[in-house]
């Protein structure tokens, strides 16, 4: 995946079984293409499971967000598109990054 050492990255870990993640699924679409600056991603956990190592994705979505080489958001969110519209809006380059247990994000993106 190519992008600038800037670039935002919004990874949504979710499950092809879960009827929550299929009606966001295109939700998370239709943003991404009115933010053709960021980079998105859908993460099927169940085929990927393996490199998710110890982190449990216990909720869906679960939603990663990556400013350059920093995780600034990981955790759950409610399903509705406005919400993470509004998180996005409130984190810039300087947002504090997150200090948990994260996935292995490069090796499922090249998954």
């Amino acid at each position: 995946m190519a992008a600038s050492p800037d670039a935002w990255l919004i990874a949504c870990f979710c499950a092809a079984w879960c009827d929550t993640c299929e009606e966001y699924k295109p939700k998370l679409r239709t943003l991404s293409g009115a933010l053709p600056q960021h980079v998105f991603a859908w993460i099927d956990i169940e085929d990927h499971a393996e490199l998710l190592g110890e982190v449990d994705v216990e909720n869906f979505p679960t939603l990663l967000i990556q400013i350059g080489g920093r995780v600034v958001f990981y955790g759950p969110m409610l399903p509705h598109i406005s919400h993470l519209e509004r998180l996005l809006e409130s984190l810039d380059a300087q947002s504090a990054a997150v200090t948990a247990a994260l996935p292995d994000l490069p090796r499922l993106l090249a998954a």
